[in-house]
């Protein structure tokens, strides 16, 4: 797996409890999209978290769009959020 992606796996595990997460890498999708950026990731996100999954959906993806604000300064494009 991607040195990158393993950084920002780590990154949501020290900040939320989790019971599992998935990190699917899905640039390789996008590439022919205008906006694409090369070397900006599209990450689809898998998280099981009975934490994220008491709160408003929103304020879910709130938590983990603040976790990763530094990453979309460099490295990443889009994160799709799937709760189970």
């Amino acid at each position: 797996m991607n040195l990158y992606i393993n950084q920002i796996e780590e990154k949501i595990k020290n900040k939320i409890k989790l019971e599992e997460l998935k990190i699917i890498d899905n640039t390789d999708a996008h590439k022919k999209h205008k906006s694409f950026q090369k070397g900006k990731f599209h990450l689809i996100l898998e998280i099981k978290s009975k934490y994220l999954n008491n709160l408003k959906r929103l304020d879910a993806e709130k938590i983990l769009m603040q976790i990763l604000r530094d990453e979309f300064k460099q490295n990443l494009h889009a994160v799709e959020i799937r709760l189970k």
